[in-house]
């Protein structure tokens, strides 16, 4: 019987392009399944001048006009986060190939992409559908991509005064924050930026979190909301202007532009092998239970 013939797009990063050896045998076994294989210019650009030799690559990649039945993430979890720009809206499934280091999203290890292609040309997975969150701003255009899986941060530009972010939920007053920043941050974007900074673990559901970077008052604390909420944020700042980073691509905003975050109008498809959870990779990233001392 003849295998089904997919389409595989493939996101890298540039810096992780010298990982030629690991990246050849991921091309090699998606040939060996006769898989058709896309390729983002700027990276099959990049490991063609390492290589010195023009890859076996079917289509390039140029912004978001290209069809595929799965997308291929080589990097870390920034890389999934790219790629999720990329194909979240065309809902195109993902798979992370883990090149870096800690790899929430991108869980699947080099050494291991032969199987895990196998389990998709056999069925053995599933999809898991992740919140994605999206941002308006009023007086001021964004000029960034204005969704993110992970987070939206606000933050300060310099080093000495903090910002002021006041916050309205579905038109109520929330809170009038005074810190470093502040991070509306999805269940997904729950084990990154929001953790770091004392937020909760949040699993798949149906939630967003506020989550303020180094407070000035000890009793502000993050807070979870429903994922249906709409949350308005203003912004006060000494320079008159802050930061915004959207699953880290930051910008500038001038003080006075108001900013809308709510839900947005779909999900990110996520490629989940069949023997993992999420407690599991919690476990294994976060290395609960592991004793220190070995």
């Amino acid at each position: 019987m003849t295998e089904q013939r997919l389409r595989f797009a493939i996101f890298g990063n540039t810096y992780k392009a010298r990982d030629t050896a690991r990246i050849g045998s991921i091309l090699s076994v998606l040939r060996q399944h006769g898989a058709t294989i896309l390729m983002e210019r700027q990276f099959a650009r990049q490991l063609s001048k390492i290589l010195r030799y023009r890859l076996d690559i079917d289509e390039l990649i140029d912004g978001r006009d290209f069809e595929a039945d799965f997308a291929l993430s080589l990097g870390g979890d920034g890389t999934v986060l790219k790629a999720a720009c990329r194909v979240g809206e065309k809902q195109i499934p993902m798979l992370g190939i883990n090149m870096g280091r800690l790899g929430f999203l991108a869980s699947v290890l080099p050494e291991e992409f032969a199987t895990a292609v196998e389990d998709i040309y056999q069925g053995r997975y599933r999809i898991d559908s992740r919140s994605v969150i999206g941002i308006e701003t009023e007086g001021e255009p964004l000029g960034i991509y204005p969704y993110a899986l992970n987070d939206i941060s606000l933050f300060k530009r310099d080093f000495a005064a903090m910002i002021t972010v006041r916050a309205t939920v579905d038109g109520q007053y929330l809170n009038t924050y005074q810190a470093d920043g502040l991070v509306v941050s999805t269940p997904t974007g729950s084990t990154a930026y929001s953790l770091s900074n004392g937020g909760p673990i949040v699993p798949q559901s149906k939630v967003l979190t506020l989550t303020p970077v180094a407070p000035h008052s000890m009793s502000t604390r993050p807070i979870v909301l429903p994922d249906t909420s709409e949350i308005r944020l203003e912004v006060k700042s000494r320079s008159h202007n802050f930061m915004i980073a959207i699953d880290g691509e930051a910008t500038k905003l001038h003080e006075g532009t108001v900013m809308t975050i709510r839900r947005a109008p779909y999900e990110a498809k996520m490629v989940v092998r069949g023997d993992i959870t999420y407690f599991s990779t919690l476990r294994e990233k976060l290395m609960w239970g592991a004793d220190p001392r070995q």
